[in-house]
């Protein structure tokens, strides 16, 4: 808010009505470029990580679409030539910007997980009752590893040492199933973001 605030007062010092644009129309979009900027100062993540995820999401549902099946790890680095060793490693950059919680997708921006609100608009309850039903659906659809791996961090509340002890793999392994989970649960639900 407070950038928000800033790109208010900064529009209004130099907004000139012999430019064509109405004040509103100028103000929104300093107001926005000023919010945006402090978010992106606040990153420590570089957008080439932030890139990279959407480019795995995205091939992910791409090989998905194709094969009607579940994304092989191989089959998905492929699709974004390149090794499996790169891909793994892209897993872990994507995953070490933020390792988030479902139930915060919609804070963060990433799934449009509405929250329970009292609303005239009956149907926007029906989208919402939809895309759980839908996220639930997709969730369940996950290869066997990654739903035991969001059970045991979600539910279990398992740390990833734990998880990677229970699987018998490393904790880093366990990040990587995570990202990739996450990631082609972001693929597959990608439709509710229009």
């Amino acid at each position: 808010m407070q950038a928000g605030m800033i790109g208010l007062l900064e529009a209004a010092q130099r907004y000139s009505s012999t430019k064509g644009a109405t004040f509103e129309t100028y103000a929104g979009i300093r107001i926005r470029g000023a919010m945006v900027d402090e978010i992106r100062k606040g990153d420590w993540v570089p957008r080439s990580v932030h890139r990279n995820s959407r480019r795995i999401a995205k091939a992910i549902k791409a090989v998905e679409d194709r094969l009607g099946r579940e994304a092989l790890d191989w089959e998905v680095a492929e699709e974004l030539g390149l090794g499996l060793d790169e891909y793994h490693s892209s897993l872990s950059d994507a995953n070490s910007g933020r390792l988030f919680s479902l139930d915060e997708l919609n804070e963060s921006g990433e799934l449009p997980i509405a929250e329970v609100e009292t609303s005239d608009n009956p149907l926007e309850g029906l989208s919402s009752d939809n895309f759980r039903k839908s996220l639930a659906q997709a969730i369940g659809d996950l290869p066997e590893r990654e739903k035991l791996v969001l059970s045991l961090y979600y539910q279990e509340e398992l740390n990833l040492k734990e998880i990677g002890a229970v699987l018998g793999v490393s904790e880093s392994r366990v990040s990587q199933i995570h990202s990739q989970a996450a990631l082609r649960l972001r693929g597959r639900l990608s439709d509710w973001k229009q």
